[in-house]
């Protein structure tokens, strides 16, 4: 086993879990499911059946990572912060199995703030930062900061997490990367 699991986590039958990845206390990692190296699954996680998760990616406690939902690399998930998976839950007309599960994608490097919801079926673009609390009800594009509810754009971020100001050019520096961003056609594109 190349990978750390608590005592008291449960990982199913038919789960691939990469080098260095650690599932810590109370956390279960069901069937199917494939996590790739140097991943940190927190307190009382649970990963659905079928779900695929990339390398290096944090998920804090008491997150649960549904089926049909899928984190690119680096991806970063805030305590309590909840996916979902179908748009028309009721209990008397239950929706089980994968054929009614809406996809959800949360592209590399995107951060997902504590007590945040993706609402099922929207794509988390490149780079971009979900603030706390926040409720996600559209394609949230690369590198955006999106708050509130519904969450809508006030901002942008560049990859390494600094705000973006560009000048009279739509140019942005990013001091901590040395990276360099344009703002077009209401996007930002990395130079």
């Amino acid at each position: 086993m190349d990978y750390f699991k608590h005592e008291s986590a449960y990982i199913d039958d038919n789960v691939e879990i990469g080098e260095g990845t650690k599932v810590w206390h109370f956390s279960h990692v069901q069937s199917g499911s494939k996590i790739g190296k140097k991943c940190v699954l927190g307190q009382n996680v649970n990963v659905g059946n079928n779900v695929t998760i990339g390398n290096f990616v944090k998920i804090q406690n008491n997150v649960s990572v549904y089926e049909g939902v899928t984190l690119e690399d680096y991806v970063f998930c805030g305590p309590s912060m909840v996916f979902t998976n179908i748009l028309d839950p009721r209990s008397k007309y239950p929706q089980v199995g994968a054929k009614y599960y809406i996809k959800t994608l949360v592209k590399e490097g995107a951060s997902l703030g504590a007590n945040s919801t993706i609402v099922c079926g929207h794509t988390i673009g490149r780079f971009a930062f979900v603030g706390a609390g926040s409720v996600v009800t559209k394609d949230v594009p690369d590198f955006a900061l999106v708050v509130g509810n519904p969450a809508r754009i006030v901002g942008w971020f560049s990859e390494a997490g600094k705000k973006l100001v560009f000048d009279e050019n739509n140019i942005a520096y990013c001091e901590k990367s040395g990276k360099k961003y344009k703002f077009e056609n209401d996007h930002v594109v990395e130079l």
